[in-house]
């Protein structure tokens, strides 16, 4: 990312960021300045984005020369599709991925950077000069073996490789009430929920969700913007110190709630 002249991290962390619409592309607001100052902290060499808009049947990862721009929204003004986040791939990391990971991963090159890359990335990376390699979310898999990957996924954090997951912890689009300043009662619980139990390190709380009930039926009607969280959280590891920001719902069924583990 732009180099600050100082490193914050010695091992890089590994970031779970809600990613919410695809405006924040274009908008300077308050999600937006927090993703640009976390941008200025870290210096990698290359980094794996996790996103919840690539969900696939089985684990695929890119090794494109320079992967596509995937604008995978409709009806949105003309300067977000003008966006055009064209990065370098690399191949190198594709490698890396394709030899640690312990469950079949394939090589793709159909999708490319969708906007749960590219919106958030155009904000810590905005001059574009760090390779991205996409890895998809496994929508036939377990809670658990989401994680394992995350785990097989952690030496790259010493490689200066930074590891990006972005979802949201609640996601419900079908239920969003755009006149609705915060959070649903139960939606709020929930994403408290998850929180709390990343910050106690209790992992098996946040892949156990569902039993948090109509909380979490309502915030996770479809795992696919949930997962992401769970690659980040084997990645992490329970040894990492964990920092919360843009902590916030909208809409009632939306969580922009993220975390650095470092």
């Amino acid at each position: 990312m732009r180099f600050s002249g100082k490193r914050a991290y010695m091992r890089l962390p590994v970031i779970f960021v809600g990613h919410g619409s695809p405006m924040n592309a274009i908008e300077d607001n308050a999600y937006t300045k927090e993703w640009d100052a976390l941008g200025k902290k870290i210096e990698p060499k290359a980094i794996l984005m996790i996103s919840a808009h690539w969900f696939t049947r089985g684990t695929l990862i890119q090794d494109a020369e320079e992967p596509r721009i995937i604008n995978d929204m409709y009806g949105f003004p003309k300067e977000l599709y003008e966006v055009g986040y064209q990065v370098k791939g690399d191949k190198a990391l594709t490698k890396s991925v394709l030899g640690a990971v312990k469950r079949e991963v394939k090589v793709n090159n159909d999708w490319g950077l969708d906007h749960g890359a590219w919106s958030v990335l155009a904000h810590m990376v905005p001059d574009r000069h760090v390779p991205v390699v996409q890895l998809s979310v496994d929508a036939y898999t377990t809670p658990e073996q989401h994680y394992a990957i995350g785990q097989d996924l952690a030496f790259l954090r010493d490689e200066d490789v930074l590891i990006i997951a972005s979802g949201n912890i609640v996601h419900n689009l079908r239920m969003v009430r755009m006149d609705m300043a915060g959070g649903t009662p139960e939606c709020a619980a929930f994403d408290a929920f998850i929180k709390e139990s990343i910050l106690a390190k209790n992992h098996d709380a946040v892949l156990g969700y569902p039993a948090f009930g109509i909380g979490a039926s309502l915030s996770v009607p479809t795992t696919d913007h949930f997962d992401p969280l769970l690659y980040a959280l084997g990645a992490a590891g329970k040894d990492s110190a964990v920092s919360v920001f843009n902590e916030s719902l909208m809409a009632g069924f939306l969580s922009m709630t993220s975390y650095v583990f470092e």
